[in-house]
């Protein structure tokens, strides 16, 4: 039962309930993100399909800002909860305030590279004149202006530690509304192609940062300094936040090089492979973000039991929101199974793209529901500190099995063999997050009493 009327929810709420509370602003919240990813390239495959695959080719570079401004925030969030479920508010406090100081850093380091290294990362994938400078246009605006998205980020993952979910949700809508109205006018009206697509994007984050640091600033349970003189950096909690983030950002930085090197065997067979690998991934992001929003929406619930010791509230929450997360996916699986077709028309899909593109978006979705079953066993291992266990799963099934598999299935000249080694890669990735699961659950979660919950 709830003792005290600033108990936070997350002790004693029901836990579909809490789940309910959570994670579905958490997942609309990340539709809407996915919106960001997907309303580019609606309206710059009206351009023209080089314009798309630049896009797509600067796909792992956005992916890799989104890792690192991820697993920063992740580490953020996982221990400012467990601190709070301890009752140590100061320190919950003191993480947050070096949260956002690490936002800063990192965005520091990606503008460098916005700077001096997109055109030389470009040219290792394409010779194509019109490909390099339409890439490099793209996403050299989206790394150098990119203090948006990693402030954003972290402030919503703070509101998320706390049990707010509805100002996440509401500073992202704010973003994508800001992204999808600047879309056309600058792509069309301004004839800014890949240029505009680049600008309407970094706009919208920087209204979804505004409105993020507006709401985290009025949060109740805890305290954000921003008057740089009165902070301080601490090692300490910087080292707290990366146990859990190093991980969390290596495990999604190697998408990036999953994705180079699989736009690599691609295009070896013709350049409208990439530009349906970029397509697939943008729509799947309908179907994987409402499920990363419920596993975000679950980290803090299981962080938080988690140190204060109530086994049962731990178990439950990934439980049902495991169960949740099969759902979502079985009817992702289900869409690119029966309606493909539809799917890549919105892409202003070539007769050649919808070809390839069909059978793609078939083959591939075929690893979806293992994959919910994975992410959702990966909350239990960032929320108890263990964010080691996901980065080996990532690793392992994006680097170690899917690229040889990849590049082996290229070897038989037949292009639709190569997407076979998505969902071959994520059994591999299924078992592994099974026995670590295992392990955690031996060494962390059985010895935890099962005292009274509510």
């Amino acid at each position: 039962m709830k003792n005290d009327i600033n108990e936070n929810i997350m002790g004693y709420e029901s836990i579909p309930k809490l789940i309910a509370k959570l994670s579905l602003p958490l997942m609309l919240s990340m539709l809407i993100q996915a919106l960001y990813n997907v309303v580019d390239s609606i309206f710059v495959a009206r351009v023209s399909e080089n314009a798309l695959t630049a896009v797509s080719l600067a796909y792992p570079l956005q992916s890799l800002m989104i890792a690192f401004g991820i697993g920063t925030a992740v580490g953020v969030n996982s221990y400012l909860a467990r601190k709070l479920g301890e009752k140590k508010n100061d320190e919950a406090e003191a993480a947050a305030n070096n949260g956002f100081f690490l936002s800063i850093i990192t965005w520091l380091v990606f503008s460098l590279f916005g700077f001096i290294g997109t055109r030389p990362f470009i040219s290792l994938f394409t010779d194509d004149p019109e490909l390099i400078q339409l890439t490099t246009e793209y996403i050299s605006i989206c790394l150098i202006f990119s203090f948006g998205i990693f402030i954003d980020i972290t402030a919503e993952r703070i509101m998320q530690a706390t049990g707010d979910s509805i100002h996440p949700m509401i500073a992202q809508s704010l973003g994508a509304i800001t992204n999808i109205i600047l879309d056309p006018v600058f792509i069309f009206g301004f004839g800014m192609s890949v240029k505009g697509a680049a600008i309407a994007t970094v706009i919208g984050q920087i209204v979804s940062m505004v409105a993020a640091l507006i709401f985290v600033s009025r949060n109740k349970y805890i305290r954000i300094h921003f008057d740089v003189r009165k902070f301080r950096p601490s090692g300490r909690i910087i080292r707290e936040i990366y146990t859990v983030g190093v991980p969390t950002i290596i495990m999604n930085s190697v998408g990036t090089v999953s994705v180079s090197t699989m736009n690599s065997i691609l295009i070896s067979f013709t350049a409208t492979a990439v530009s349906v690998l970029g397509v697939y991934f943008k729509l799947q992001s309908f179907i994987f973000m409402p499920v990363f929003g419920l596993q975000a929406g679950m980290i803090p619930i299981i962080a938080f039991n988690y140190g204060a010791r109530k086994r049962k509230r731990m178990l439950s929450t990934l439980k049902t929101g495991g169960a949740i997360a099969v759902i979502i996916m079985a009817i992702g699986f289900l869409l690119f199974q029966l309606a493909p077709e539809f799917l890549l028309s919105m892409f202003a899909a070539s007769p050649e793209m919808m070809g390839i593109g069909t059978k793609a978006l078939r083959l591939i979705s075929l690893c979806f529901i293992p994959a919910a079953i994975s992410i959702s066993l990966t909350s239990i291992f960032q929320a108890t500190g263990v964010g080691y266990a996901s980065m080996v799963v990532s690793i392992v099934r994006q680097i170690a099995v899917l690229l040889p598999v990849a590049w082996f299935l290229a070897s038989t000249g037949i292009l639709d063999n190569v997407w076979l080694a998505f969902g071959i890669a994520e059994i591999f990735g299924l078992t592994l997050s099974i026995l670590f699961y295992i392990h955690i659950y031996r060494s962390k979660i059985k010895p935890i009493p099962l005292g009274q919950e509510s």
